[in-house]
């Protein structure tokens, strides 16, 4: 079956942007009715899955009725999210306050954390008024574990998401409730962030598309902080070809953003086509790590077989610093994670404990407060910090981090980009690694390096084990998304699993 086929068979709700969007521009199609199917999705699995904070069903309706009357006046023939669906993870602030400074009901933000519970923000972020400037509409704030900080979306103080391909199971995280959504058609497209795989990961475990760019390609103004040098922001999407859309629409210099770099913003779906051959693509040995599940190394060396097949040449390289990745990103992001998160004192705003004493009020307020995850990373991050421990072990660490960059350099500069797994496992139960927080830290061992060295990555799904989708990553050059996406493109038109949906994405 053909993919339009594929998709023209699918429930409107699981479809993609690049055919609900032609169906938008014929006027075959509302932006009301496209918003009316997520939501029928949300009001459906949105409580069992765990997917949403919040909903703000009146205000995307809303934006969906005005960009139905932009496209029956003929507007929006070059913006293709012009009316399409989309959610944001709860890290992103949305504003809540009107021009004069009062609340008119906006999304709360809380970056499932207690700690911001109800917290109404008087600013939107970068992502949502570029998204906002080319009318795609927004329909709510997707869960994610607590200031991004996990690897399964069980962190959450609000629980745990739950992957719409296997309940028990879950989505991945952090930025688990946006993949789930996505890969459960309750957006047509979505955001999260990616710290240390918080993108790529869910990507591979829910069947998605899964863009990390380049540090810098995206602004970071208005998104909660973890890790101020490895947050990055980037989308969920269902075909290679809406996430190009996407991140042309967030792509590009912000004077907000101090680490936002001003560099040209290609099109990125003009680079989509279809073509690998004479391209080289690098396998790092390194990447397929001890542990990894048989089927899922399995079906990303038959994604190698099927670019090879396509013309690429699939070249053997190698990263020998990739082992000391998780080390290094274990102090770096937590002793950032230790400074960002100092401003939650229950002074500024959020939770208050009310103590009369400021002391006894920090105390109690972020004891209370921040989750248990989040209260160790802080831990672990004062630690490194600390006179007599930074020289040891963050200097040690920047060191390292400094080493890995250099090998993917000097890889890249001999191959196109490198093809790896995305995650060494498919989704795992819930509750099946919560005990063990290093077990947990090793989903993201072939995610994090790319972090480190603040190149982009992307996950594309190259089939399943066990019933489950298993992702193959995409990893390229520093503000080299295009040809990152050329390869997604090329491996998902050749490999087959374009219309690949969990089997409760029906209607």
């Amino acid at each position: 079956m053909s993919t339009v086929a594929a998709e023209a068979a699918l429930p409107l709700a699981d479809r993609t942007i690049t055919e609900v969007g032609e169906l938008l521009r014929r006027r075959e199609i509302s932006s009301r009715e496209l918003t009316e199917a997520c939501l029928a999705r949300i009001h459906r699995d949105g409580e069992r899955l765990n997917t949403y904070l919040a909903v703000g069903e009146e205000r995307a309706l809303a934006a969906a009725d005005a960009a139905d009357a932009r496209l029956a006046a003929g507007e929006g023939s070059d913006q293709p999210l012009l009316g399409i669906p989309y959610a944001l993870k709860d890290i992103f602030v949305t504003r809540a306050l009107d021009d004069a400074g009062l609340p008119d009901g906006g999304l709360p933000t809380t970056a499932g954390s207690r700690i911001l519970e109800g917290y109404r923000s008087p600013y939107a972020s970068s992502a949502e008024d570029r998204l906002s400037a080319v009318g795609a509409v927004l329909v709510g704030k997707t869960n994610c574990d607590e200031f991004a900080m996990g690897s399964s979306n069980e962190n959450s103080a609000y629980g745990p998401v739950r992957n719409p391909w296997d309940e028990s199971t879950v989505p991945g995280g952090s930025s688990g409730g946006s993949s789930a959504g996505v890969a459960g058609g309750q957006a047509y497209f979505a955001l999260g962030t990616d710290t240390g795989g918080s993108i790529r990961q869910p990507a591979s475990l829910t069947g998605t598309i899964g863009l990390k760019p380049t540090y810098g390609r995206v602004s970071r103004y208005g998104m909660i902080a973890f890790a101020s040098s490895l947050d990055q922001c980037g989308p969920f999407t269902r075909s290679v070809r809406d996430c190009a859309q996407v991140l042309g629409a967030l792509a590009g210099h912000d004077p907000r953003d101090s680490t936002s770099v001003d560099v040209p913003v290609p099109d990125y779906p003009a680079a989509l086509n279809g073509e690998v051959r004479g391209m080289r693509l690098g396998v790092p040995r390194e990447y397929f790590v001890a542990g990894m599940e048989p089927g899922v190394e399995a079906a990303v060396r038959e994604a190698f077989r099927v670019l090879e097949g396509l013309g690429a040449e699939i070249v053997e390289v190698s990263l020998p610093s990739t082992d000391a990745g998780l080390a290094t990103y274990y102090i770096i992001a937590p002793a950032e994670a230790s400074a960002n998160l100092a401003r939650y004192d229950g002074v500024k705003y959020g939770l208050s404990a009310g103590e009369d004493d400021l002391l006894d009020n920090y105390l109690r307020t972020r004891g209370s407060g921040f989750g248990a995850e989040v209260k160790r990373r802080i831990m672990l991050g004062t630690y490194a910090l600390s006179a007599g421990y930074y020289d040891a072990y963050y200097v040690k660490a920047q060191q390292v981090r400094t080493l890995i960059k250099a090998e993917f350099d000097k890889v890249l500069a001999d191959v196109d980009a490198l093809l790896a797994p995305t995650s060494p496992s498919v989704a795992f139960k819930i509750g099946a690694k919560t005990d063990d927080p290093l077990l947990m830290y090793l989903n993201d061992a072939c995610t994090l390096p790319v972090n480190i060295a603040g190149l982009p990555g992307v996950s594309v799904p190259c089939g399943l084990s066990d019933g489950l989708p298993v992702g193959l990553q995409v990893i390229g050059r520093a503000f080299d998304e295009a040809t990152i996406l050329r390869v997604a493109d090329a491996y998902e038109r050749a490999a087959g699993f374009a219309s690949l949906r969990p089997p409760t994405a029906h209607d």
